[in-house]
């Protein structure tokens, strides 16, 4: 959540950055009216607590007649300071559901604008050209399948549309990104973690996953719990409610990840590219406030290390204001070229997410005495369809098979995949 003192000082910049992420405006008003309601219901409530105070020493003093009128007025007052507990604590129930629903405040330099309104901050590497080869480039769908190493039929079988099986060279290529990503995240100084893929109310609340993003959670109602759509979710509720020392602690999660792909109905039905269940490694780090900035270059840096060694064509976007999640405050995206489509599309992303998540979690570190809020960042190091769509297209032959990057054949044991009879 947004530090309170920032909307009631400056509340035009809440509205600003309300009104560029197409989000509700009105909202800030309804806060600023809540939050005042709620700090005068604390200072009569502490008033009148005071006074009570004051009121059962005298009665401890007093004797006699005296004695049982302060009684009297003691149980009156008692009365009266329940009540103002009662009107305090629904009163600062009503400010906190009103400041959940505020996004993060976005960063100045961020583009303004809706998902197409992104700005290309750089290209790196060319396309082939295939024609100049001889051939017409096959999907992934098709490679997979000639392969055998997609299997998306028996998976809408067995689970439904958007659901698939990687068998054999597709298994060894996953279980090979990971292990790559994984090796390079700890050479980076990152903690590896298998972090649970079912989490509590607060936690996915927490990370800003039940607002916006809810139509895409699953939710397990009779448990009340949740399916995560990315190891971001436990990885920043593992300190919940914690003080943490030494900053930055830098973890790199991996696990399945699960969406609902609520409102992409007829979009990228085909192959793997948008699914229901995928495996990913994230990159997450809990760093002082003023490094937050310096922290979310370093983390693109870390994905753009990862798509070099992939060897396919990439670029990186500043994603506009009306395209980020709430808790983010800036975005960069890196989209990998896809040859069949003729398009680049998003295989990593990274977020700075300021201490917008750790005030939710309540996750703090000392400093000069006090406690404050750390400041949280999460970047995708590999999510692994995704990655793979961009492994066969990009590196495909005119025969099917696919060249390995290099930085992947100690993990295959081979320099080509090709189908296993």
């Amino acid at each position: 959540m947004i530090d309170l003192k920032i909307l009631r000082e400056n509340p035009d910049a809440v509205r600003h950055s309300q009104k560029v992420r197409g989000e509700d405006i009105d909202v800030v008003d309804q806060l600023l009216a809540a939050d005042s309601s709620s700090r005068a219901a604390i200072t009569e409530f502490e008033a009148l607590r005071a006074e009570q105070n004051t009121l059962s020493k005298s009665v401890a003093a007093a004797k006699g007649d005296e004695k049982s009128a302060l009684l009297g007025s003691a149980k009156e007052l008692a009365a009266r300071v329940k009540s103002a507990d009662s009107k305090r604590s629904q009163l600062e129930s009503n400010a906190r559901e009103l400041l959940l629903k505020i996004s993060n405040l976005i960063d100045l330099e961020a583009p303004i604008g809706g998902e197409e309104d992104f700005k290309v901050i750089e290209e790196i590497g060319k396309p082939r050209d295939f024609k100049s080869e001889g051939f017409e480039p096959k999907d992934h769908v098709e490679l997979g399948k000639f392969l055998k190493a997609i299997d998306t039929e028996r998976g809408a079988k067995v689970a439904g549309s958007r659901s698939y099986y990687l068998t054999g060279p597709g298994a060894m290529l996953e279980f090979a990104l990971v292990n790559y990503a994984i090796a390079s995240a700890v050479k980076a100084g990152f903690i590896p973690v298998i972090p649970p893929v079912l989490v509590n109310p607060q936690a996915m609340e927490g990370t800003g996953f039940l607002g916006q993003a809810a139509e895409n959670v699953y939710h397990l109602e009779e448990d009340d719990i949740y399916l995560v759509g990315t190891s971001e979710v436990p990885l920043a509720a593992y300190h919940m409610d914690e003080i943490v020392d030494n900053l930055p602690i830098r973890y790199a999660g991996y696990s399945s990840c699960f969406r609902r792909e609520a409102g992409t109905y007829g979009k990228d039905t085909r192959g793997i590219i948008r699914v229901h269940q995928f495996d990913k490694v994230e990159m997450f780090s809990f760093i002082k406030p003023e490094d937050a900035k310096a922290e979310h270059l370093r983390l693109l840096e870390w994905e753009k290390d990862f798509l070099k060694a992939m060897e396919v064509p990439f670029r990186v976007i500043d994603v506009a204001s009306g395209d980020l999640g709430s808790s983010a405050i800036r975005k960069f995206d890196c989209e990998a070229w896809i040859p069949t489509q003729g398009a680049y599309r998003e295989v990593t992303s990274t977020s700075n997410c300021t201490e917008f998540q750790a005030r939710r979690l309540n996750i703090r570190y000392r400093e000069d005495g006090a406690t404050k809020p750390v400041a949280t960042l999460n970047g995708t190091l590999v999510a692994v369809p995704r990655m793979i769509v961009a492994i066969l297209e990009n590196h495909q032959n005119i025969d099917g098979t696919i060249n390995v990057p290099k930085a992947l054949r100690p993990f295959l044991g081979v320099d080509t995949l090709a189908p296993i009879l």
